[in-house]
């Protein structure tokens, strides 16, 4: 899906814009990406030309890359709310969660299937609530 997609942070300190295509949407099961998110996994769209522009909150941005590997996590100092990670050797890694509005993408694949939680089968199956349990 190729246009303009706008986002921030939890908070809404920090604030972007990205003009470009993503080529790629993943849902990552991987022990890292569990642990970044605490999550059963992490939902990130890719895109290997897209540029990003940092609207407000730029100062505010911060990156951990886990040493030995290509595991990187940004996030905003105030509400540690994810954030796209600019990669060194080009292109966007991008949390699902912080765009506003439609993506326009569906997920392709689970990825690292294997290393999921062992809680993490037929989720599906579960009651949908559309408000906090009572």
């Amino acid at each position: 899906m190729s246009g303009e997609f706008a986002g921030g942070c939890l908070c809404g300190a920090v604030r972007f814009r990205i003009d470009g295509a993503f080529e790629g949407f993943f849902l990552c099961h991987c022990s890292r990406c569990r642990r970044a998110t605490g999550s059963a996994h992490a939902a990130n769209l890719f895109s290997g030309t897209g540029q990003i522009t940092w609207e407000s909150g730029d100062t505010l941005r911060r990156a951990f890359r886990l040493d030995g590997t290509r595991f990187e996590r940004c996030f905003c100092a105030t509400c540690g709310g994810a954030l796209p990670v600019v990669r060194p050797e080009g292109g966007l890694v991008v949390p699902a969660g912080c765009l506003e509005g439609p993506v326009g993408l569906r997920p392709g694949a689970h990825i690292c299937w294997q290393s999921r939680a062992d809680w993490d089968d037929a989720l599906e199956e579960l009651a949908r609530l559309d408000g906090l349990p009572g």
